[in-house]
């Protein structure tokens, strides 16, 4: 982590604006501060991706909120189809234009630095930048995982006129995470790997998290019967439903007998997945924090989750 921001801060005087993604659907969790602390002295500009995924409808509460925080220049995109990428360069040349160029007042070209966590869509921005500005393929490698972006890249152009480079950065997260409940925020979108937090452990607070915001959408989606607070009872429907079952020898008094059993390993990754797609419907993972609601007792067990779901769904099948 360490290295990846020593990395940044060496190539700031070649830098005129930072460009800091983070993922829409947690929009005010999860960011890491030690990147407006040490990369501060360059104009900042914060893009919040994957808008299509996020229920949008309190953004100027958001907006204010961020503001509140010194952060005021912020925009909403989707970089998978192109939304609002055109509005990224104009306000870069804005910002830069505002401010003082300390060792590039002689260059005629922009070079901009783009930072942010793991998997919250960098390297999707940058090859956005260049379908809009440039109508050219691929210069940055993408993925659905957390780490493809390996070391801070040469310069890649995004743009003719200004002419401008992105420089791509490895994804950092804070070297100490809040809570346990933004953590698990983090996970749900996949800024860290699934297995370090585990898959079942994920599903049991995203089944929290869409009963306590009132959306149902999951229970659309696998037609289960009801709403549920019983991530066990839910994955073992949703495991039945896909067929992810296997065969598991039992020993009995008159010798092993094979059961068949639902696999919640398989479930789970699925429950994730499908919401990751975006089909239980757009959500806000930080709506508590908007609402100024003090956060679930995340430092307990899941049952905490469970007991605070119970009165949310309003009731268990």
């Amino acid at each position: 982590m360490a290295k990846g921001l020593k990395k940044m801060q060496s190539s700031l005087k070649l830098v005129d604006c930072v460009i800091e993604v983070h993922d829409a659907r947690i929009p005010l969790s999860g960011r890491n501060p030690l990147f407006q602390e040490t990369l501060g002295l360059k104009p900042h500009l914060l893009v919040l991706n994957k808008m299509d995924l996020a229920d949008l409808t309190e953004q100027r509460k958001i907006q204010q909120h961020l503001a509140g925080e010194g952060l005021k220049h912020v925009i909403f995109t989707n970089c998978i189809k192109d939304e609002n990428i055109k509005q990224i360069i104009p306000k870069v040349i804005e910002l830069v234009g505002s401010s003082y160029r300390y060792h590039r007042s002689e260059n005629l070209d922009y070079c901009i630095l783009v930072v942010g966590v793991p998997n919250v869509g960098k390297s999707s921005l940058i090859n956005s930048l260049r379908r809009q500005h440039l109508r050219t393929g691929k210069a940055a490698r993408v993925g659905g995982e957390p780490g493809i972006t390996r070391a801070v890249m040469s310069r890649v152009q995004v743009c003719e006129r200004p002419l401008i480079f992105l420089m791509d950065t490895p994804g950092v997260l804070a070297p100490r995470i809040g809570s346990v409940e933004t953590g698990l925020k983090l996970a749900l979108c996949g800024t860290v790997l699934d297995h370090l937090v585990g898959e079942e452990t994920m599903a049991d607070y995203l089944l929290y998290t869409l009963n306590r915001h009132q959306l149902f959408g999951y229970v659309q989606h696998y037609g289960l019967d009801g709403a549920s607070d019983d991530i066990e009872h839910v994955l073992k429907r949703v495991a039945l439903r896909l067929r992810k079952t296997r065969k598991v020898k039992v020993l009995t008094g008159t010798g092993d007998v094979n059961v068949v059993q639902p696999n919640y390993s398989a479930a789970a990754h699925d429950f994730l997945r499908t919401f990751r797609s975006g089909l239980f419907g757009p959500v806000m993972l930080d709506r508590d924090v908007l609402q100024d609601c003090p956060p679930a007792d995340t430092d307990s067990a899941p049952t905490a989750w469970q007991m605070a779901s119970r009165t949310s769904c309003g009731q268990s099948v």
